[in-house]
């Protein structure tokens, strides 16, 4: 599981292998009790950072907010409709495609104690959240699509690329949901090894 942030808040968890399936992970839980991560307009101009689409924080309205919330949960659909065999909704692929049409950050090189760095001027956060967009369209229009891959465990829903040789990848983290999965399975085929309950109050008045 994401560990705690220092505001109590779960981290941002990025498994996916692609800024457009990490945006996904962002809304966790999803059959279950949804754990909204990015709540806030600093939320996403953190996350941006995180997921190294921005040197700084941008500037983050409510509306950008809302706006990447909105792809995101058009990226998810398109890709879950996908993995379920069906074609995807037009009105998410318009969202994609509207966002992905947008300028990327302007981009420039300088040098850092003698070495080149590539910046990136992202005053504000929709020029980042753009280029997610086009993260999708590239994964998506690619051989690669075949690769995404939804997490086996019960309880986690969240998107990652398979880059396996084999191709079988199941977990979104095999130190996580694998060992916690294998664990349970392991468990239910030899009850001995369950923890003991504790019985010592069991008739107590």
């Amino acid at each position: 599981m994401p560990s705690a942030s220092p505001d109590g808040r779960q981290a941002f968890r990025f498994l996916g292998g692609r800024p457009c399936l990490d945006l996904t992970a962002t809304l966790d839980q999803r059959r279950g009790r949804r754990a909204e991560r990015l709540r806030t307009p600093q939320d996403l101009a953190t996350w941006l950072v995180a997921a190294g689409l921005a040197d700084q924080p941008p500037a983050a309205s409510g509306q950008d907010l809302a706006q990447a919330r909105t792809l995101r949960e058009a990226i998810y659909q398109t890709i879950n409709r996908h993995l379920t065999g069906q074609p995807p909704g037009p009105g998410h692929l318009a969202i994609i495609n509207t966002w992905a049409r947008r300028p990327p950050p302007r981009t420039w090189l300088e040098t850092d104690d003698g070495q080149l760095r590539a910046r990136r001027d992202a005053a504000t956060a929709a020029a980042p959240v753009a280029s997610v967009a086009r993260d999708a369209v590239d994964l998506l229009g690619s051989p690669l699509a075949h690769r995404i891959r939804e997490c086996a465990a019960p309880d986690c829903t969240l998107l990652f690329l398979d880059t396996s040789r084999a191709g079988h990848r199941r977990w979104c983290s095999m130190a996580t949901c694998g060992a916690r999965t294998k664990m349970t399975t392991y468990r239910a085929r030899n009850p001995s090894t369950a923890p003991e309950r504790d019985t010592t109050r069991s008739g107590a008045a």
